[in-house]
C-alpha cells in the first residue's frame, strides 16, 4: 500500500490499494462502490439542474419569468441563475471541478431556500434542501479533488 500511496502522492494521480480502495494524492481512500455511487449522484443532480431547472430560465419560459418577476430583480437575474445552474451542472461532471462545483451549487441552493422562505411564503422551502443534501455528500466525497484544484490554482501542485 505504501508504494501505491507514495506514487499517487508524487504524481498527483490516484492509485488503488490491495483492498480496492482508491488512494488519492491527498491520501483520502474512496472505495469503488462509493466512487460509482457518488458519480451516479453527480450525473442525476447535473441532469436535474440542467434540464428542468436551468433550461426554462435560459429560454425565458413564462413559468420561470413569473417567479422571477415576483422576486423583483427582473429578467437579468433569471438568466443569471439559469446560467449559474447550467455551469454548475456541467462542472459537476468534470472530475477536477466536481467538488468545488458542489460547494458553489450549495451556495446557490441556500439562496434559493432563503428566497422560497422570504419571497414565496415557504411553500416549497424543502426543494432547495433536497438538492443541497446530495450536493453536500458530493462535496465531502470529492474533497480531494477540491484540494487538488486549489493546489493547481495556487501553484502548489506536486509535479
Amino acid at each position: 500500500m505504501s508504494t501505491h500511496r507514495s506514487t499517487a502522492a508524487t504524481t498527483g494521480a490516484a492509485a488503488t490499494n490491495a483492498s480496492g480502495a482508491t488512494i488519492t494524492s491527498y491520501g483520502t481512500p474512496t472505495s469503488r462502490r462509493t466512487h460509482l455511487t457518488v458519480l451516479s449522484l453527480q450525473i442525476l443532480i447535473a441532469l436535474f439542474l440542467a434540464v428542468p431547472s436551468a433550461v426554462p430560465k435560459l429560454i425565458g419560459h413564462e413559468s420561470a419569468a413569473a417567479g422571477f418577476d415576483e422576486i423583483g430583480f427582473g429578467d437579468w437575474f433569471m438568466y443569471l441563475v439559469g446560467a449559474l445552474e447550467l455551469a454548475g451542472a456541467v462542472a459537476l461532471v468534470i472530475p477536477l471541478l466536481s467538488g468545488v462545483s458542489a460547494l458553489a451549487l450549495i451556495g446557490l441552493m441556500i439562496g434559493a431556500f432563503v428566497t422560497q422562505v422570504t419571497v414565496f411564503g415557504g411553500e416549497y422551502w424543502f426543494t432547495p434542501l433536497l438538492v443541497a443534501i446530495p450536493l453536500a455528500v458530493i462535496a465531502r466525497v470529492r474533497r480531494d479533488r477540491t484540494a487538488r484544484l486549489l493546489a493547481l490554482v495556487t501553484g502548489r501542485a506536486r509535479s
